[in-house]
């Protein structure tokens, strides 16, 4: 009598094998989306902060006191995503919290992470005169 097909014993190992490349592809993937948040986070408050340099630039040194100011939107349009809630508020987005202050002699764009080591791992600040600060 010839049987085709698989023993117990083989597809046990075959998923034996499929369990192992898992366990190790799982936290590279991990630690590759955290690296992603924080890229995304670091580029977006430097967005924001050259958004608001620029319109400084062409408004006499005022910078915008609420996201929704005309140039402002022209120069990012996904400001208003990041900035809802000028006063005081968070916005989250991909894993960061942001905060927004504006003013018209300065500004504050802070990206902090929703859980410090899982969704990021630094807090981003950009302030006044486009400094971008990891902390």
């Amino acid at each position: 009598m010839n049987r085709k097909g698989f023993t117990l014993v083989e597809i046990m190992i075959v998923v034996a094998i499929i369990a192992l490349l898992a366990a190790i592809a799982v936290p590279n993937l991990l630690a590759a989306r955290k690296t992603a948040n924080d890229a995304a986070a670091k580029a977006s408050v430097r967005s924001l902060s050259t958004a608001a340099e620029v319109y400084a630039t062409s408004h006499s040194g005022a910078y915008p006191t609420q996201i929704a100011t005309p140039g402002l939107v022209d120069f990012i349009s996904s400001a208003a995503n990041y900035c809802k809630d000028v006063a005081g508020g968070e916005t989250t987005i991909q894993g960061f919290k942001y905060a927004c202050t504006l003013s018209s002699s300065a500004y504050s764009f802070v990206a902090t992470p929703v859980t410090v080591g899982t969704t990021g791992t630094e807090t981003y600040t950009a302030s006044t005169g486009g400094v971008l600060t990891p902390l």
